[in-house]
């Protein structure tokens, strides 16, 4: 089905990662229906999802970004990862539909407010909320992590054919030293290997992004380069 799509390109526009660089994605054809099971065989191309939009990088002098998953049956917890499992063991996992929900949406802006000053996400509303993150056709889950009665966490996680995809994960921003974001990867992954996929897809990864640093912490991280997945990290 991909190779018989039509891609189309969008015009440079500021990058959202590095500083003083133009950015350029490229999108499958907008008059072809997005379901489910086309975005499964566009993630392992390396595309991602924003809202009802999937979408890649393809800028012409720049692939700092790499498309990265984590392969869930070479997956090694690292010590420190053992420690966040350990630290946050008393909170409570429930999953949800994705739909608009009050609390998610005030702790999201307290997350947005703390973590990503003047980065284009700050300021948000309700409407660019579900815009982000809620997908008509995707089968995306919102995964709530409570510490008793108080929500901690939301680990928004779509679904594709081979695996899960942690799509976006936002937190109690005066939590930070237990590493929430972290704990959401590592619950996820636990969640894959129960369900017998493969991967757990994490988007993309820039080596000289501060941002994206955590995503280069997990063991057999794999990354889509020159048209294949390659083993980054064993």
């Amino acid at each position: 089905m991909t190779n018989a799509l039509k891609f189309f390109q969008d015009t440079p526009h500021d990058c959202s990662y590095l500083k003083d660089r133009l950015a350029q994605n490229i999108y499958p054809d907008p008059n072809v229906k997005m379901t489910n099971a086309l975005y499964s065989q566009l993630i392992q191309h390396g595309f991602r999802r924003s809202g009802n939009h999937a979408y890649r990088p393809h800028c012409p002098n720049c692939q700092a970004c790499i498309p990265v998953r984590i392969n869930i049956q070479q997956f090694k917890m690292s010590r420190s990862q053992r420690r966040c499992l350990q630290r946050n063991q008393h909170l409570a996992e429930s999953v949800h539909p994705a739909e608009f929900n009050p609390e998610h949406y005030e702790l999201y802006c307290r997350y947005l407010a703390a973590r990503h000053i003047d980065g284009g996400m700050d300021n948000p509303t309700e409407q660019s909320y579900r815009n982000f993150l809620i997908g008509e056709w995707s089968d995306t889950s919102f995964i709530e992590f409570r510490d008793q009665s108080k929500l901690v966490a939301v680990a928004v996680t779509d679904s594709v054919d081979d695996g899960l995809s942690a799509f976006y994960t936002f937190f109690d921003p005066d939590l930070t030293k237990q590493s929430l974001g972290t704990y959401a990867i590592l619950q996820q992954i636990v969640n894959a290997n129960s369900q017998n996929l493969s991967f757990l897809y994490l988007g993309y990864w820039i080596e000289n992004c501060n941002k994206m640093n955590y995503k280069n912490s997990f063991s057999a991280l794999e990354g889509y380069i020159d048209q294949q997945w390659q083993m980054l990290k064993t």
